[in-house]
C-alpha cells in the first residue's frame, strides 16, 4: 500500500474515530461547518511531531467546529514545500488548511526555486507551540559537545528533511559560516533521521526539542546545545559561536522556535470561515483535554493566533541584508 493510500486511511480513520467524541463548546454562529468535511494538510508523512501535533489539533478542532469533519492528509516531500505549495494553492473556502515547517521562513527568504507561495499572504490560524531548536547527536557518537564538531577530523553526516525543510537551511547556514566538517544528507522525514542515528547511519541533525525528548530519555541520543528557551540544562548557541556571521545565523534560528508548530489556511479565505476557523484552533489549543493529553505526549503547547502570527511570520522575513545574503551564500556553495 502507498504512502499517499496509508495516509488517506489513517485520515478517513482519524475522522470517523472523532465523530463519537464527547460533545464540547462549539464556535459561535458557525453554521457554515455544519456537514461540511475540512483537508487539514500535514506537510509530513504519518508519524513524528507534526503529524502528532496536527492530528491533535484536528480532532478538537472538529470538536469545537460545530458538524464538521477533519481529515489530516499527509503530504510529506522536499523539506514541507510540497504540503505548503498545497495549502497555498487550494481553493479559499475555509475548507482546507494546514501545518508546516517554519523552515519555509529561511527559503522564502532566499528566493528558493520551489516555493510557490508567500508567507505573507496566507490565512493566519496560529502556531501550537514554542519549542526550541537543539542540536542533538546520536548517543554512540563521539560528539559530546560542539568543540568536537567544530575539531572533527571526519566528515560527520547530518540529517535533513530537504532543501525547504528548517534543518537543512540551519545546518547548511552554520556549517558555511563556522567551516564545519558536515555532509548533509536530505530525504529523512517524520522519525527517519532518529532511525539513522540508532543505525549508525548519520551522527546528528538540528531538531524541535520536543521531537527528540523522548529519544535522548530513552538513551539513543544527546543534545549538545540548544537555541534560545528557557531551559537552563544546556549550553546557549549564542554563548558558544565566535563568529559575526554565525551569531546572525543563530539569532534568526532562534526565532525559528518561537512561533512552532503553525497552522494556515490559502490566501483570501473569506472571514466567516477564518474567524471560524480561528475560534475554533483557539477553543482546541486552550482545551484542557487537549492540553493535558500533549503534556502526557510531551508536546509543548504555548499557543499565539491569527494576527498576531500574522505579524510574528512578517517580522521574521524581514531580514537586515547580511542575514539574507548569508542564506542566499549558503545556498549557492550547496549547489558547488
Amino acid at each position: 500500500m502507498s504512502t499517499q493510500t496509508r495516509s488517506m486511511f489513517s485520515g478517513i480513520y482519524l475522522a470517523c474515530l472523532f465523530l463519537g467524541s464527547p460533545a464540547h463548546a462549539e464556535v459561535p454562529d458557525s453554521g457554515f461547518y455544519n456537514g461540511k468535511t475540512v483537508s487539514y494538510i500535514v506537510a509530513t508523512s504519518p508519524g513524528g511531531n507534526y503529524d502528532s501535533y496536527g492530528r491533535l489539533i484536528a480532532e478538537f478542532m472538529q470538536r469545537h467546529l460545530k458538524g464538521s469533519t477533519f481529515i489530516i492528509r499527509n503530504m510529506p516531500g522536499a523539506g514541507h514545500l510540497i504540503g505548503a505549495n498545497a495549502v497555498y494553492a487550494s481553493k479559499p473556502d475555509g475548507l482546507t488548511l494546514g501545518t508546516f515547517n517554519t523552515g519555509l521562513i529561511y527559503t522564502q527568504i532566499v528566493g528558493h526555486k520551489g516555493i510557490k507561495f508567500n508567507l505573507n499572504n496566507m490565512s493566519w490560524i496560529g502556531k501550537a507551540a514554542t519549542d526550541p531548536r537543539v542540536i542533538a547527536v546520536a548517543s554512540q557518537s563521539p560528539i559530546h559537545a560542539l568543540e568536537d564538531i567544530v575539531s572533527s577530523k571526519d566528515i560527520l553526516n547530518f540529517a535533513t528533511s530537504g532543501p525547504g525543510g528548517a534543518n537543512y537551511v540551519e545546518i547548511l547556514g552554520l556549517t558555511a559560516t563556522m567551516k564545519l566538517p558536515i555532509k548533509m544528507l536530505s530525504g529523512y522525514n517524520g522519525t527517519d533521521d532518529q532511525l539513522a542515528m540508532r543505525r549508525g547511519e548519520i551522527i546528528g541533525t538540528i531538531a524541535s526539542r520536543s521531537s527528540y525528548d523522548q529519544f535522548v530519555k530513552n538513551g539513543y541520543g544527546r543534545y549538545i546545545a540548544q537555541f534560545g528557551g528557557l531551559e537552563k540544562d544546556l549550553p546557549q548557541m549564542n554563548t558558544l559561536v565566535k563568529e559575526e556571521d554565525a551569531k546572525r545565523l543563530v539569532q534568526l534560528i532562534t526565532v525559528q522556535g518561537d512561533i512552532a508548530r503553525l497552522t494556515a489556511a490559502p490566501p483570501n479565505t473569506p472571514p466567516l470561515q477564518l474567524n471560524a476557523l480561528r475560534a475554533a484552533y483557539k477553543m482546541a489549543l486552550e482545551d484542557g483535554e487537549l492540553r493535558a493529553r500533549a503534556k502526557k505526549a510531551e508536546m509543548p503547547i504555548e499557543p499565539l493566533y491569527g494576527d498576531d502570527v500574522a505579524k510574528a511570520v512578517a517580522n521574521a522575513l524581514q531580514q537586515p541584508p547580511r542575514v539574507v545574503e548569508l542564506l542566499k551564500e549558503a545556498f549557492e556553495n550547496d549547489k558547488k
